[in-house]
């Protein structure tokens, strides 16, 4: 009777669920990071290299610098324990130094993301689904381009509504989803691949063989062609941002990351050599979706698969994004850095914070932080441009508001009002704090260690 009354206690906290396996945690990975960016625009890092062989290079150092950024990040990860990626980090590091600027970056990371960054990317990806979506059923049916703009901004107004229904209704149900769409969009990618080969095995490998003929890569095109290839790569650090949330996150966390990253790098190399071998360096530099391109002069009546599979790609990304995001919202709320109400969670969530266990060489996150300074000074130096301006700003607003509700922790009745009333209407609570073993035992074996 003891044990039963025991085990229904345990059963009533309310904690967010460890549901994503090792599988799904891939997934998250994969679908984060493969968006739009090598079905359109895979000509800029070409662009800003001037030779197939250096682009290539280009592709392998960004997939590398992605995978030391990543087992940075894990190893970050069995310090902190927490859900919110940079978020968590920045409090663990900086929070208890001083009352004012300690919780300072972590704010300024929260802030940016989630009014700026978060919104801007889900809204592009979001209108370049609709755009492919629509792109196929405009050509059958004929549509007018007043016909045509007008079905974009619909579809684009019900992917974000669905997103937010999966998002919101199950994290199971998004689980389900978000592989679903990964395997797809990975078929996708293998089409292109496939494609690619057969081409070379036809003989079409002229622009492949000019190697690094036309390199035109300088100090001030070299960070223009790593972000053009690191943008494609960015979604590295999503198994970490729910790290609260991956079951075995002492195993599955680092195994994520090894199986995914190398996996985009070794899919985003050989799209580009599929590109090329129908596409010449000029023709891939300038079309408006490289993908689309390729199928249609390599892959004949299979065409219409590619906008199909760039707008089941955008989707998934946008997906995974919104669910990325509402952990950011979450971590920073429970630190009272957001309306509490964001850190509550559904009552029908019961899980336990995980830990992970494994040791990165400090050379490396010293060698991620020098290559991340260098990218962000040297185009700000190099050419320098209104719109660093723009993005400074949106940093500076960030401390309207950390001032007064964070610093000086001023409320508004009004604010308890709304968060009592969304409390009410949703069926969420505070998660409820209790032992994790898992957590325990990371840090046993690292006080031994």
């Amino acid at each position: 009777m003891e044990m039963k009354t025991k085990m229904t206690s345990t059963q009533t906290k309310v904690k967010l669920q460890r549901e994503l396996g090792l599988f799904s945690a891939v997934c998250l990975i994969i679908n984060s990071t493969l968006g739009s960016g090598i079905f359109v625009s895979a000509g800029s890092a070409l662009k800003n290299t001037g030779s197939v062989g250096m682009c290539l290079v280009i592709w392998v150092a960004c997939g590398l610098l992605s995978l030391l950024g990543a087992l940075s990040f894990a190893e970050l990860g069995t310090m902190v324990h927490k859900s919110g990626g940079q978020f968590s980090f920045y409090q663990f590091a900086f929070a208890d130094l001083h009352k004012f600027w300690g919780p300072l970056p972590s704010f300024i990371y929260s802030w940016v993301n989630i009014m700026y960054t978060r919104p801007a990317g889900a809204a592009i990806i979001i209108l370049t689904f609709a755009e492919y979506f629509i792109r196929p059923v405009s050509l059958w049916s004929s549509m007018t381009p007043e016909t045509e703009s007008t079905m974009k901004i619909l579809v684009g107004i019900l992917a974000l509504c669905t997103i937010t229904f999966i998002n919101y209704t199950s994290t199971k149900g998004f689980i389900k989803i978000q592989n679903v769409f990964t395997v797809c969009k990975i078929t996708a990618c293998l089409l292109v691949i496939v494609g690619g080969q057969y081409q070379l095995y036809m003989g079409n490998n002229k622009n492949i063989t000019t190697g690094f003929e036309g390199t035109t890569l300088t100090i001030s095109t070299l960070p223009m062609a790593f972000y053009s290839g690191l943008w494609a790569f960015d979604g590295w650090a999503s198994s970490i941002m729910v790290i609260e949330e991956i079951k075995k996150p002492q195993i599955n966390i680092l195994m994520s990351i090894v199986l995914a990253v190398p996996l985009m790098t070794a899919v985003y190399v050989l799209m580009n050599i599929s590109y090329l071998t129908v596409l010449s360096v000029p023709e891939m530099i300038s079309a408006p979706a490289v993908a689309v391109e390729f199928g249609t002069r390599a892959l004949g009546d299979f065409s219409p698969i590619i906008p199909l599979g760039v707008a089941i790609s955008t989707f998934g990304c946008a997906l995974c994004l919104q669910f990325q995001a509402t952990r950011i919202c979450f971590a920073a709320s429970r630190e009272g850095q957001m309306l509490e109400v964001f850190s509550y969670v559904s009552t029908k969530k019961l899980t336990l914070a995980p830990a992970v266990v494994l040791q990165v060489p400090i050379v490396i996150p010293i060698f991620v932080l020098f290559m991340s300074v260098v990218l962000f000074l040297t185009p700000i130096i190099a050419e320098p441009k209104p719109q660093f301006l723009i993005a400074l700003a949106f940093i500076l607003s960030a401390f309207f508001i950390y001032v007064p509700f964070v610093y000086q922790k001023k409320r508004f009745s009004a604010v308890d009002h709304f968060t009592k009333s969304i409390q009410t209407l949703m069926g969420v609570m505070p998660q409820e704090k209790d032992n994790d073993p898992d957590i325990e035992m990371c840090g046993e074996q690292q006080c031994r260690t």
